[in-house]
């Protein structure tokens, strides 16, 4: 089969010669190439002994069933240029739904559940959506609190509908879309071709929401050029060949998968709780679907990791395992390198969801001895892993073809138009901020988070980042940490990523938060330590835990001001990747206890 030709070139920010960037053009291409590859599946149930039985839908399958789609939203009233707020399980009907929004010109507005009613309705109100498509769960939230759903004026349910206003999705469909109801979709389902939208660079595509980690969640909005050049940016670095399988534990990535030419494999877990995911159910996904790529949150592989390793279990399938979210610690990719089989590899991708992909390490360039030759003290064997335990920072590598990351001076005022002044030297810690296709250009209706976020400079926007990082000698880019979340005394700045690390090192320690507790300019270093299960202090040992983690301290320069210790049992963490530590939050407990 002659897939080749689908596979994206170099150059992320080319379009087609239809002049369309429309992202939903790859899925019918997709079906008429390979119309009889699996392109989704799902989990349907499992048996008596708990082994998984699985539906699948072909690419054909899936294009027919986007096709009925989009043309049921279109007699139900959707157009072009709508913001659609979607809220549907991972699966068969999320990504079929997606594709059928895109090819109408609609753009779906996509937000975390996990983040909490109250701020969910939040970010409703903030958008204004036209239409509603959800689950029978989300349309009682409607009902109950209507106020945020002022603006809807076409409802449709995913499922049964109780009594509500508006259309099921089956009625739509007339009667079920194609595939809908069969166990598997393994033939091409001959369907009329839905026409799609031809959406040039700029046009709206979809919105969607931060995590909200640092701040109020924020609507942003993403462009048909940007999705566009995401797929080729992300298929080029990592060379993805279509006919690849996938196992994407963040739900956007599946649309990614299906644009790829790769079977998408839903994973059993609650994308909203990535810490809570059974690993034995990842670890059997990719065993039964034979999974060559996955993309997760550091969470996800915290567990699996260590859950194979313990069973002697390896996934000599996996080519590429992407990890992004936040920071990786270095113990993680190291327990999953040793799972995988030569020539397979660990990535850390860095970016956010304002601009992704900006940067990529692989483990072996992480772990390559005297690979942090340009990094002062890099300690140990001079790798980049070493570096980072000495409070180096952790290392992102270098900026993909096609995008520019720059420091400049830190500052927490708007900056309207970009100067060379700006700029920091190499080795100096600054802001970072990124430019290039894949960046985003403004929030949905927040016109002073864009102003704070921006920076203006010709046809280009360089998106602030609100991290503090440097570059090295060998022209990586190392994180130093939050920029809202630096601490500044009367000693000067520390950084929290860096000075975390140093405290990580000791065994007992799971992993530690640095906050600060007064005011900027005169804040008080407090190391925060959440002991690893079994090793929380109590008695004579808290007093000795204590000693040890000063005697850490000051054996470092970068932490030799740090005195103030603290134990808790658990850290507060962002509610999509289950590892954002919330500081601000742990900042306000500390204040309480410092005397």
């Amino acid at each position: 089969m002659a897939t080749a030709a689908l596979k994206p070139g170099p150059g992320a920010a080319n379009t087609p010669a239809t002049g369309t960037c429309n992202v939903a053009r790859y899925l019918p291409a997709m079906a008429a190439a390979v119309p009889h590859q699996p392109a989704v599946i799902v989990t349907r149930r499992r048996d008596a002994t708990g082994r998984a039985e699985y539906d699948s839908l072909t690419f054909a399958g899936l294009e027919a069933r986007s096709n009925s789609y989009a043309r049921g939203l279109g007699e139900a009233g959707l157009q072009r240029g709508m913001r659609v707020l979607l809220m549907v399980r991972p699966g068969f009907e999320f990504i079929g739904l997606v594709f059928a929004l895109f090819k109408l010109g609609a753009a779906p507005v996509l937000i975390d559940p996990g983040m909490g009613v109250a701020r969910l309705l939040d970010c409703i109100r903030g958008v204004d959506v036209q239409a509603f498509i959800g689950i029978p769960a989300a349309q009682v939230l409607r009902v109950l609190r209507p106020a945020a759903f002022r603006g809807v004026r076409i409802v449709i349910t995913v499922g049964r509908r109780w009594g509500w206003g508006g259309k099921t999705l089956e009625e739509l469909c007339g009667g079920g879309a194609p595939g809908q109801t069969g166990r598997s979709s393994a033939s091409p389902v001959a369907s009329q071709a839905f026409p799609v939208a031809e959406t040039p660079p700029h046009d709206t595509a979809a919105i969607l929401f931060t995590s909200g980690s640092t701040g109020p969640a924020k609507g942003v909005v993403y462009e048909h050029g940007m999705f566009d050049a995401q797929v080729r940016m992300i298929q080029s670095h990592y060379d993805i060949r279509p006919g690849e399988v996938d196992l994407p534990a963040f739900p956007l990535f599946a649309l990614f998968s299906t644009a790829m030419g790769m079977t998408c494999v839903i994973p059993e877990m609650d994308p909203s709780h990535p810490a809570r995911v059974d690993p034995a159910k990842i670890v059997a996904a990719i065993r039964d679907h034979r999974v060559t790529n996955t993309f997760g949150s550091p969470a996800i592989w915290k567990r699996v990791a260590p859950y194979c390793l313990e069973r002697g279990i390896s996934l000599p399938t996996l080519r590429r395992v992407l990890i992004a979210g936040a920071a990786v610690p270095w113990q993680v990719i190291e327990q999953l390198r040793a799972v995988l089989a030569p020539g397979a590899d660990v990535h850390t991708p860095y970016g956010a969801t304002e601009a992704l992909p900006l940067c990529s390490i692989s483990g072996g360039e992480l772990f390559a001895p005297g690979g942090a030759a340009h990094v002062p003290d890099a300690g140990l064997d001079g790798s980049c892993s070493a570096a980072a335990r000495k409070g180096a920072g952790t290392c992102v590598g270098r900026p993909l073809p096609g995008v520019e990351v720059r420091v400049i001076r830190i500052s927490d005022a708007p900056i309207t138009q970009w100067s060379d002044d700006l700029l920091v030297p190499d080795g100096t810690i600054g802001e970072l901020v990124a430019g290039g296709p894949i960046v985003t250009r403004q929030y949905h209706g927040q016109p002073g988070a864009t102003a704070a976020a921006k920076i203006a400079d010709g046809d280009t926007i360089w998106h602030r980042m609100g991290d503090v990082g440097y570059r090295d000698a060998a022209g990586r880019l190392w994180f130093c940490g939050r920029k809202a979340q630096r601490l500044t005394s009367t000693e000067g700045t520390l950084f929290a990523d860096q000075c975390e690390a140093v405290f990580n090192e000791h065994p007992e320690v799971a992993r530690s938060a640095l906050v600060g507790v007064g005011p900027p300019g005169a804040q008080q270093p407090v190391i925060i330590i959440e002991p690893k299960p079994g090793c929380f202090p109590r008695g004579g040992r808290r007093a000795r835990f204590r000693e040890e983690i000063h005697t850490l301290a000051r054996a470092n320069p970068l932490t030799v001001s740090i005195t103030q210790v603290l134990f808790r049992g658990s850290f507060p963490v962002d509610v999509r990747h289950n590892v954002k530590i919330n500081r601000e939050e742990l900042a306000r407990w500390a204040a309480r206890r410092v005397r």
